[in-house]
């Protein structure tokens, strides 16, 4: 029988990546929430080993992007992957990287990623940064309790009620909850108990993760790398660096279909297969975690039952190549916790939180098909290899950032879609707002600075009475909107108007950003009654008609 009920807005479950993401995307948005996590720490595996620049620009909305960045410095240097028998036979050596060497091509994409944001890719694993954001969500208020797991759940037209257990104490506890986020990952309970079904798109293997140190630190110091594919027969798999010196993972295929069981993998067995892949028999190595798991694309055939939201691992399953993973898992996080937080505050329908599934799975779909694209290169050995052409910068920056949204809560004119290899950030609604360099009161900001915390209108020097009308809106719906005239003398200095460029905008241009940082409505024309356009506009994003 449960001890007591606690009521509270929002109720997490899973405290990994995704689920601390989702604690802090709350907070941004003033939202009281509770996390549970059956684990009593954070991750002690490596698993995700870096964060893509759309997700760099999350977190640098919150300011964590620097201790992210401090935290994984170890791996700053690390660059490329090589094939060799062992390890003490590879030629660590740039000239020899399995990567197209293509100077121009190089230079293109740092230019195109430059232009594109103010951070770029940081590497840093998943041990290394879960703590950071437990630490920051602490700081902030958070009611985070690990080692505590979900039992049970129901839910109806007002809430989900659910039973936890401390695993420590086993007293039970029932939470009411307006809404729940399952972020459990891809064995949690919660998507089963919803009876959500997945599409399986491909299956690409099972994989042991021998998590060791050894100190080779003598061997690697100026020829830092990101991984290694061993051929050696008896010890084939990919070493994947850490920090460079004395932590790696070593990846290793296994087949249940031929008797194969990830319990035959023990210690001294690992131990042997490590030091074979290394080429140093005599080497020092000490295992600190063995994980089996499979290596597959599966996206769950919905993202919403009822007041329940499946996110990260929960919603959709993909190798690890091109560090899509928890990438994706965190934008998730971001486009759902501003949506939540509007139901919570009474400023919106519920129908705004529906938008959620419309406009994230078919993100998980594409970046589920174009992670399956680079497994299939072969880039990491233990993954099936089928020996296609890598994916392009564009089709790489499109799964990162180049997605698109279409949804109740983006009102374009246009609804002919570009195709996914088509890679422009231009400023049309349901595109992530394009990055611009500028100054506002005396600081060097990115238009991307400027967004985060309520609706945010862009205006070209010549719109007028938007200042006016975003007052009107704000008092009407409750929402924040802020107004920010762009121009060499605007409110967002922009001296060289870059921003026209940027967002194919014209002086008469308005642009409305959503709290997630993506272009909601815009018009590049003179409007003569601002505040009934933005009535209807409101009216619609917010499922308030």
């Amino acid at each position: 029988m449960s001890e007591k009920t606690i009521h509270v807005p929002i109720l997490i479950v899973g405290g990994g990546l995704v689920g601390l993401s989702t604690a802090l995307f709350l907070s941004q948005q003033h939202v009281p929430y509770q996390l549970i996590e059956r684990h009593q720490k954070t991750s002690i595996h490596p698993k995700a080993s870096g964060f893509n620049l759309r997700t760099m620009e999350l977190y640098r909305g919150l300011g964590l992007n620097e201790k992210i960045r401090e935290a994984g410095a170890q791996l700053a240097k690390s660059f490329g992957w090589y094939t060799a028998n062992t390890l003490m036979e590879a030629d660590l050596d740039r000239t020899k990287i399995d990567m197209p060497k293509d100077p121009k091509a190089m230079a293109k994409t740092a230019s195109l990623s430059e232009n594109l944001s103010p951070v770029d890719f940081t590497r840093c694993t998943q041990d290394q940064a879960e703590p950071i954001l437990l630490e920051a969500a602490r700081e902030r208020g958070g009611e985070l309790n690990f080692h505590t797991e979900l039992i049970d759940f129901e839910q109806n037209d007002q809430n989900v009620i659910a039973t936890v257990r401390n695993r420590t104490t086993g007293i039970e506890e029932k939470i009411v909850a307006e809404y729940m986020v399952a972020a459990d990952g891809v064995k949690g309970p919660v998507r089963q108990m919803l009876d959500i079904p997945v599409t399986t798109k491909q299956l690409y293997g099972h994989i042991i993760n021998i998590y060791f140190e050894a100190d080779l630190s003598e061997f690697v110091s100026g020829r830092e790398f990101m991984g290694c594919n061993i051929t050696h027969p008896d010890a084939a798999g990919a070493l994947l660096a850490i920090n460079n010196r004395d932590r790696w993972c070593y990846h290793v295929s296994y087949d249940p279909e031929a008797g194969e069981m990830p319990d035959e993998f023990s210690h001294e067995r690992c131990h042997n297969i490590i030091q074979k892949a290394i080429g140093f028999p005599d080497l020092e190595v000490h295992i600190i975690s063995v994980l089996p798991w499979e290596a597959a694309g599966r996206v769950a055939d919905r993202f919403q039952k009822g007041r329940v939201f499946l996110a990260g691992d929960a919603a959709h399953e993909m190798p690890p190549t091109g560090g899509y993973g928890a990438n994706t898992g965190v934008q998730d996080a971001h486009n759902l916790a501003w949506k939540l937080a509007a139901v919570v505050n009474k400023q919106a329908g519920a129908g705004l939180p529906e938008t959620y599934d419309a406009e994230r799975r078919p993100v998980a779909h594409m970046t589920v098909a174009q992670a399956g694209q680079i497994a299939d290169t072969g880039k990491v050995s233990p993954i099936k290899n089928k020996g296609v052409k890598a994916a392009s910068v564009h089709e790489h920056l499109h799964a990162t950032v180049g997605y698109y949204y279409a949804s109740q809560a983006v009102i374009e004119s246009d609804t002919n879609h570009p195709p996914l290899d088509h890679f422009e950030l231009n400023g049309r609604p349901g595109t992530r707002a394009p990055h611009v360099w500028g100054e506002h009161q005396g600081k060097h900001l990115s238009t991307l600075d400027l967004f985060g915390l309520g609706f945010v209108l862009l205006t070209g020097p010549e719109a007028k009475g938007w200042y006016d009308a975003a007052r009107e809106i704000s008092e009407q719906f409750g929402v924040k909107v802020n107004v920010y005239r762009i121009g060499p003398d605007g409110d967002f200095i922009d001296k060289e108007n870059n921003w026209q460029k940027a967002y194919q905008a014209t002086s008469e241009s308005v642009i409305l950003i959503r709290p997630d940082g993506f272009v909601c409505w815009r018009t590049d024309r003179r409007v003569i009654q601002p505040e009934l356009i933005l009535q209807k506009v409101f009216s619609q994003i917010l499922d308030l008609a």
